[in-house]
């Protein structure tokens, strides 16, 4: 059968119809979309329908999108950008233990230069308790870090798939003042959303994650929040996408995102459904057919292609040697090269042991049936041929 592919929540293939998409403007629509002649129009006007289609999947106004190279720079400039315009009313921050590197990271720089910054624990079924959050917020004194004055948490989780209450966090958010930010990588595109309804401020997301190109992504602002102040920019530059991400737009990337917006508005819920069912069916088999299985998170909170489990007894770094063609992994892809445990798994309270013997599979629009009973099979076979050797933990 080949090679099949079960890492979607690392990365997606591009959908052919995104690729025919932004053919054109990699060969003969390539002016610069800032240019004032006819053809830098032209192509402004492309920019504008890719814009747009990204709304329409959001559910707010064109002029709250704004396109940057992905969730990384959208984090950051949602963190950075927020903490650093409101010092002077506040220099606390609130996020929680399981959050990307690219906001844990983005927290502990601010941390250097005086923040102080909150991770809350979740449960062990990998969600963030909004009454955790609603006691975590401080009001006291401004310009300190008595005052709370961003929370970020990630809409649904890269690792063990777990979608987080959003609208109650909004709800707290929006009633002590205080911005709120979503790192939506995995959210936007594979469940369904509406911003307005959601409540949160900003919003991060990558294309890669939705069947786009890597190196494009999003932004998102709430225009009508009452409680976000602007944003300061963290890079300087021609004033492009309303001067906080300067640079020539990657019109290519841009419409290509556009394109896979488009899709996933009208085609995400009938591959929800698919892939949900094949997902419950996949852990159900691999339950049958091997002894000590845990799931890793929430089953019912969760999103429809991911599935997180604890082999107990294998190294899951040797499983996937021996897996070979199938492509699973063992936690992020962004921090694959770490050797420590997953501190996503740390945080629902499994040990080391447990944490290298978890892995993860992410089910896409290409997965089949047919695929996953090799799956089944292998996984099997593989794992029982890995519990008689010595452990090497």
């Amino acid at each position: 059968m080949g090679s099949i592919y079960l890492d979607h929540h690392a990365t997606t293939p591009v959908d052919s119809r995104v690729l025919a998409a932004m053919k054109p403007f990699l060969e003969t629509h390539y002016a610069n979309a800032g240019s004032s002649h006819l053809a830098g129009r032209r192509i402004r006007k492309h920019v504008a329908t890719a814009r747009e289609q990204v709304a329409n999947l959001l559910g707010c106004g064109v002029g709250e999108v704004l396109f940057t190279s992905g969730a990384t720079e959208s984090n950051n400039m949602a963190i950075h950008g927020v903490a650093r315009r409101s010092q002077c009313q506040g220099k606390h921050i609130i996020t929680s233990q399981i959050e990307h590197s690219a906001v844990l990271f983005a927290c502990q720089a601010l941390e250097k230069e005086g923040f102080e910054v909150t991770y809350l624990p979740v449960g062990k079924d990998g969600i963030v308790s909004p009454g955790d959050i609603k006691a975590a917020i401080r009001t006291g004194e401004e310009g300190t870090t008595d005052r709370t004055v961003l929370v970020s948490i990630m809409g649904a989780n890269n690792e063990i798939g777990t979608i987080q209450p959003i609208k109650e966090i909004s709800k707290i958010c929006n009633e002590a003042s205080v911005v709120f930010h979503v790192d939506a990588a995995q959210y936007i595109g594979k469940i369904p959303v509406n911003v307005k309804e959601l409540g949160a401020d900003l919003m991060s997301f990558s294309g890669h994650k939705m069947y786009a190109p890597k190196g494009v992504g999003g932004f998102y602002f709430n225009s009508a929040s009452k409680r976000m102040p602007c944003i300061q920019p963290i890079m300087h530059g021609g004033g492009q996408e309303g001067g906080l991400r300067p640079g020539t737009l990657p019109v290519p990337m841009v419409v290509a995102l556009g394109k896979a917006a488009q899709i996933a508005s009208s085609e995400q819920e009938q591959h929800n459904d698919k892939e949900r069912q094949l997902r419950d069916w996949l852990w159900s088999s691999l339950r049958s057919n091997i002894e000590g299985l845990k799931l890793n998170g929430s089953i019912e909170h969760r999103l429809p292609g991911n599935l997180n489990i604890c082999v107990s007894g294998i190294d899951a770094e040797l499983l996937m040697l021996r897996l070979g063609n199938i492509a699973v992994s063992t936690g992020s892809a962004c921090s694959g090269k770490s050797s420590a445990p997953s501190h996503v798994l740390k945080a629902l309270g499994l040990s080391d042991k447990e944490a290298y013997a978890s892995v993860r599979m992410g089910l896409g629009r290409s997965t089949t049936k047919e695929q996953l009973e090799v799956v089944i099979k292998e996984f099997t076979d593989s794992v029982q041929k890995l519990r008689k050797l010595p452990s090497l933990r």
